[in-house]
């Protein structure tokens, strides 16, 4: 013990001098989980509308302000033919175009069906979000026509009274921060700690003084875990500060434990440190482990964990990859924790999954590690 304790006094000493590795892994957390905080959201505000009016006629207006009153759209630009949306569309200025055709109003006041066309920019991100919301609200506006024409009939006690009551769980206000910032965290966590103590031991291999230490009547097991418990404390700290930033600036509900969440995140964060060794018995230099963290860890993560695209809409062949990723696990688990408030009873199975990917990955490391330096 008294060894490996020399080694983790030996590694603090070396974070003291470098004073730009310990920013990095103190003050790079924080920063990206303000910047992505802020920018990973796929809530709607004010998505810019450009419009063509031809009808321009009461029934016409109030479609409009039917549009506008939802929110989620502002009708900015407005044109008098159609073939002038496309420089809006074209430049980026306008998410979506709206058309209203010349017998708008007359159809509405018949009681005929009344076509309005709508043009959506495909390469925005929430084109497709922003075209559900849009539909929900030019439909909404289309029932209450119908309820005012039949109640000017005098039958509205025939209309259906089929009502539905929606209650939303664990997200009332339905942020997308509140469900982005949990995987964030986790992200974020994952990119560090890895790369963190992957650099630690490719950079003793660099400055030719691995073979110094392994010389000494240090084990291997001794250097190892001398070389992980730094890093793993600076890891918890990380840990700390960002859930820090995002319970008390960004607000995210904290409803489960935080004790639990803690000593899950200290398990996904043995899963990294992992995950980072094994990068260093296979990389010389630095640039080599930066290039396979994000090459073959992180990008493989990010893109089949869930964090970006739903599992279940991946081709059948894809999904069962998928189980390989450690960053899937823990993202049921700290959006359970944050948002649902459920306990082991719940996430044990996750548990068990990241508990089996942790010290699998870690002996596996330390196996190869072994075999490099014996």
């Amino acid at each position: 013990m008294r060894r490996i304790l020399e080694i983790v006094r030996k590694e603090f000493a070396q974070l003291r001098r470098d004073r730009r590795l310990l920013g990095i892994l103190l003050v790079a957390p924080v920063f990206q989980l303000f910047i992505l905080g802020y920018a990973a959201t796929t809530d709607l505000r004010e998505v810019p509308v450009a419009v063509c009016d031809m009808d321009r006629s009461a029934s016409s207006r109030s479609l409009l302000e039917a549009v506008s009153a939802s929110g989620d759209f502002r009708l900015r630009y407005f044109v008098d033919a159609p073939q002038e949306l496309d420089a809006y569309l074209d430049r980026n200025r306008a998410d979506l175009a709206l058309v209203i055709p010349r017998d708008y109003g007359r159809r509405v006041i018949r009681g005929e069906a009344a076509t309005v066309q709508v043009l959506v920019d495909g390469t925005r991100t929430n084109a497709g979000l922003a075209l559900s919301q849009l539909s929900g609200a030019v439909g909404q506006h289309a029932q209450f026509i119908l309820l005012d024409r039949l109640t000017k009939r005098g039958i509205s006690g025939e209309r259906p009274e089929v009502q539905l009551a929606t209650r939303v769980w664990y997200n009332p206000e339905l942020k997308s921060r509140n469900f982005m910032l949990p995987g964030v965290l986790a992200l974020v966590l994952l990119i560090i700690a890895t790369a963190a103590t992957s650099m630690a031991i490719v950079r003793e291999k660099e400055n030719g003084t691995i073979e110094q230490i392994i010389v000494t009547p240090i084990r291997s097991l001794e250097l190892i875990a001398g070389k992980l418990i730094p890093f793993a404390i600076v890891g918890m700290v990380e840990v700390l500060l960002v859930l820090s930033v995002a319970t008390l600036w960004f607000r995210v509900p904290l409803k489960g434990s935080g004790v639990l969440l803690l000593a899950l995140t200290f398990l996904f964060v043995i899963t990294t440190q992992g995950m980072g060794l094994f990068v260093s018995t296979v990389s010389r230099t630095q640039q080599q482990a930066m290039m396979i963290i994000i090459f073959f860890i992180a990008l493989p993560m990010i893109l089949l964990s869930g964090f970006v695209f739903p599992i279940e809409n991946m081709p059948k062949p894809i999904q069962p990859i998928t189980y390989l990723m450690p960053l899937r696990y823990f993202l049921v688990i700290v959006r359970g924790i944050f948002l649902k408030g459920v306990g082991m009873e719940v996430l044990w199975p996750r548990v068990v999954a990241l508990a089996v990917f942790a010290f699998g990955i870690l002996g596996l490391a330390v196996a190869r590690f072994q075999k490099r330096v014996g």
